[in-house]
């Protein structure tokens, strides 16, 4: 890549730098996403003096720290997301799934929720309001809300839980009143701002977790639920079965799976079962735990 080539990347670089971006973290990125990477790798060769993708690849590969390696997947990612989407997933979760889950079990035992792809949070705290909102017997069991993501930035930014109007659209207003706090002064300078209240933000544990790194996802076991909600769009074949794998290693027995309305698991791995609920189809890890 240079200053005169217009056409940035070559196709070999590109090939080159796509297969090394899919190996480390799962993200598949086509041909008609040439135009994005290109301006984002040029960006940070800039940044760091590289002048040539072999030393640009070789930073990414051999810098200890990997700081710049994640500096490019913060770019790289895409986190589109608001309050309550796709909510109808989220009332099948209090409706039907919890209770199934918690059935034969005493109270005050563990129920674990991770909400894998979280970007600014609003998944998770979706979670949380539905929760405390819906769900009679949250007070009954120790319930942790794990989430995670691969983008530092937006992880910084959902500990923060600072959100605008276009996050907020889809909650109603008596929840925005309970639940947040409007924003005073510079923090509200770029328009009106809110921020989530402590008692959320403590309830969600946040963490940089790459699923495509084994060694990042081995302290995830004994989970209850999944939700990974338009995130797998962006692997490859392979990338997603994979994923489907980890995550059926990462489901307690009886578990499920919630992905995003267009996304099939049966089109990924043939591990678990489509339970169709009156809310919405999930999929569930069978309870002896082997493969459908």
């Amino acid at each position: 890549m240079s200053d005169t080539d217009p056409q940035g990347l070559s196709p070999e670089d590109y090939a080159i730098l796509c297969g090394f971006l899919r190996e480390r973290t799962g993200l598949s990125f086509t041909e008609a996403k040439r135009y994005f990477v290109d301006r984002r790798v040029a960006a940070r060769m800039q940044a760091v003096g590289a002048t040539d993708l072999r030393a640009y690849m070789n930073l990414l590969r051999f810098q200890a720290s990997g700081e710049e390696l994640q500096r490019l997947v913060n770019l790289m990612t895409v986190n589109e997301t608001y309050f309550f989407r796709e909510k109808y997933q989220f009332d099948c979760l209090v409706n039907s799934v919890l209770d199934e889950l918690v059935r034969g079990r005493p109270k005050g035992s563990r129920l674990r929720i991770w909400s894998a792809g979280c970007a600014t949070g609003e998944e998770p705290y979706s979670i949380a309001i539905m929760l405390l909102e819906s769900w009679s017997r949250v007070d009954d069991y120790e319930i942790e809300l794990l989430a995670s993501d691969i983008d530092s930035a937006v992880l910084e930014r959902a500990r923060e839980g600072i959100y605008d109007e276009r996050a907020l659209q889809g909650l109603p207003a008596h929840l925005r009143a309970k639940y947040f706090q409007p924003l005073r002064g510079a923090a509200a300078e770029w328009g009106p701002r809110w921020q989530i209240v402590e008692d959320l933000r403590d309830s969600v544990d946040f963490s940089l977790v790459n699923l495509a790194d084994p060694q990042q996802v081995r302290g995830f076991r004994g989970i209850d639920v999944i939700f990974c909600r338009n995130l797998l769009i962006y692997f490859d074949d392979l990338g997603r079965r994979e994923t489907a794998s980890m995550f059926h290693d990462a489901l307690a027995p009886g578990g499920f799976v919630c992905l995003g309305h267009s996304e099939s698991m049966s089109r990924m791995s043939s591990l678990f079962v489509p339970r169709r609920f009156p809310d919405a189809i999930l999929y569930q890890k069978p309870v002896d735990g082997g493969a459908a």
